[in-house]
């Protein structure tokens, strides 16, 4: 996991490295000073020499700045290295999501990688940046304080031992105690975001429904949880604080006996043994212990939270895309011949049952071919397969004479566009979101596509008609509307293969005829494949497929499927009564 991690430090390894320099000299200077303070009391004060007293003024004068120096550079280059550090994690996984097949999706939730990206990072940034200073900080000023505390008086300074046993066995089974239960916060953290997400998303049916009630007490009920859960982890790492102070106060009455036991005996004589200074400074040194055994405590609890956001962000890292490209991966897709052999496919390799069983189809190049079926007949999930948004479970499938797993993913897809029926719009002008086809492309070619897409005349008459500003989701154009602009997008590609998957279900059948009409003749060379609900949208296609449970159980023309198949036949007839087409 820290392997994992430290690969996203990269620009700011040089920053990372300094930061503890720059905090030892930090922390050596923090020593340096109880031991000139203890010569001004003892050489200075004591014996009333005012140039003693000066002169260790301005040593202590110095050393103080110099101290102050390291701090400021320490803290500067630990936010500068952390917050470059989180910036290379956002980074990092959002390509590292883009890179994943839909089978690699799937596993995590829209929710779960959001949460993973903005909390997740946000606590292993600030973990980051406390350790590159205090990790490295609280040990070495425990163990500088505890050496020069020997130097000073064996027996007092071993006393310090004594207590060291117990503080570790506290605070260790706090911190085990604590692990788990933050784990299960942060995985309640994805609940709550899934929930928000999906109620701001469907929040025209949430209200249309009237279930703003159920909502928010659905809402409720995961953010009850989480607070349970934090307030329960939050009540066990209170009892750090009662530990650390039977340790500091157990240790500085210790000193106090101790010390003013040895004073009085040696007569407060240098050469006999403690001095007034030198308790002062193991006053001091003591304090430093203790306030760096409280910051270590601090930093495991702090350790403890940031690594079940660790862990859940270097699983995503670690996470490789289902979709492979070979050694020698082909770059150029010649044609738009598809061919699919004995393909099986299942979302689950250790499914039951195939989505896909036992398809045999071949498609020539620049053919235009309509699937029809009821729903769960798989027709989404064969069109996938074909720009490798998932693999073939068994079986092959090519894209003009090459087997799709031997392109580069990327010259495969350039070579394809896909039009879902639920396709989005990015936030942005029209102009902008069409150019995601092609960001090269004209303003001629950008209206030619739209006349295509029957986009035209809707568009002319906004306002600031391809520069109207789409809002996120595309909530201020209608579903057919929608349609009708990703129908253009995908154009603009000038695709080998095009693939409207029910993308005009949302358009009445008139405008659906347009399209269909004006498609035959877009782009002649490349093949298209029209899946619908609507017999009209495919009737004209060279050849079409009916799909039934993940099979092809009819294909032929339009004439043909007439003459031979029933359920074909079926379906037209209930259509050309007005059943489907009037809706």
């Amino acid at each position: 996991m820290i392997k994992t991690l430290m690969q996203s430090i990269r620009q700011y390894k040089r920053a990372a490295l300094v930061t503890p320099l720059m905090v030892s000299g930090e922390v050596l200077m923090e020593i340096i000073v109880p031991l000139i303070m203890a010569s001004l009391i003892d050489k200075g004060i004591e014996p009333g020499s005012m140039s003693e007293v000066w002169r260790y003024s301005m040593y202590l004068g110095f050393f103080v700045t110099v101290q102050l120096f390291f701090g400021i550079m320490s803290t500067k280059l630990g936010v500068y290295a952390s917050a470059g550090f989180a910036a290379n994690l956002r980074s990092d996984i959002f390509r590292k999501v883009q890179s994943f097949s839909f089978a690699n999706i799937d596993k995590f939730s829209t929710a779960s990688i959001i949460t993973r990206l903005t909390t997740d990072i946000s606590y292993v940034q600030f973990a980051y940046q406390i350790i590159l200073r205090l990790v490295i900080r609280a040990p070495l000023m425990m163990t500088f304080a505890l050496v020069v505390s020997f130097s000073i008086d064996v027996d007092i300074a071993r006393t310090f031992l004594m207590f060291l046993p117990f503080l570790a066995v506290g605070l260790g089974v706090l911190i085990r105690i604590t692990y788990p239960i933050f784990n299960d916060v942060f995985t309640n953290y994805d609940n709550l975001n899934n929930v928000v997400q999906e109620n701001v998303r469907g929040i025209r049916v949430v209200k249309s429904f009237d279930r703003s009630e159920y909502e928010e007490e659905k809402f409720k009920t995961i953010s009850q949880l989480i607070y349970r859960l934090y307030s329960k982890a939050e009540k066990i790492i209170a009892f750090q604080a009662p530990v650390m102070q039977i340790t500091a106060y157990g240790y500085i009455i210790v000193i106090s006996w101790l010390g003013a036991k040895a004073i009085i005996a040696s007569g407060n004589n240098l050469a006999l043994g403690l001095t007034t200074g030198q308790l002062l400074s193991l006053f001091i040194y003591a304090q430093q212990i203790l306030i760096s055994l409280m910051v270590i405590s601090i930093l495991f609890v702090i350790i403890a939270i940031s690594r079940a956001s660790a862990v859940r962000i270097s699983e995503i890292l670690r996470e490789e895309s289902s979709l492979q490209t070979g050694s020698n991966p082909v770059r150029e897709v010649k044609n738009g011949e598809i061919v699919f052999r004995d393909v099986n496919f299942a979302y689950d390799i250790d499914a039951e049952k195939n989505v896909l069983d036992g398809i045999n189809v071949t498609i020539n190049s620049g053919e235009t071919v309509g699937i029809l079926g009821g729903t769960g007949s798989a027709k989404s999930s064969l069109v996938q397969l074909i720009p490798r948004l998932y693999d073939v479970t068994a079986g092959s499938l090519s894209v003009g004479g090459v087997d799709v797993r031997d392109y580069d993913i990327k010259s495969l897809r350039q070579a394809i566009a896909l039009v879902l029926q639920k396709n989005e719009l990015f936030s942005g002008t029209i102009r902008e979101n069409l150019l995601w086809g092609n960001e090269h492309a004209t303003q001629e070619e950008i209206e030619y596509a739209c006349r295509v897409a029957n986009a035209d005349t809707f568009i002319e008459e906004m306002p600031e008609k391809y520069e109207t500003r789409i809002e996120q989701g595309g909530t201020n154009v209608s579903g057919g509307q929608k349609q009708r602009l990703c129908i253009a997008r995908a154009l603009l590609k000038k695709p080998k293969i095009l693939i409207l998957d029910d993308s005009t279900s949302a358009v009445d059948t008139k405008t659906d005829a347009r399209i269909q009409s004006s498609l035959a003749s877009y782009l002649p060379e490349a093949t298209k494949i029209i899946i619908s609900q609507r017999v009209s949208s495919v009737c004209n296609a060279d050849k079409i497929l009916i799909m039934e449970d993940g099979r092809i159980v009819e294909m032929g023309t339009h004439d043909e499927l007439l003459a031979q198949s029933e359920i074909y036949r079926e379906l037209y007839e209930s259509q050309q009564k007005g059943g489907s087409e009037d809706e």
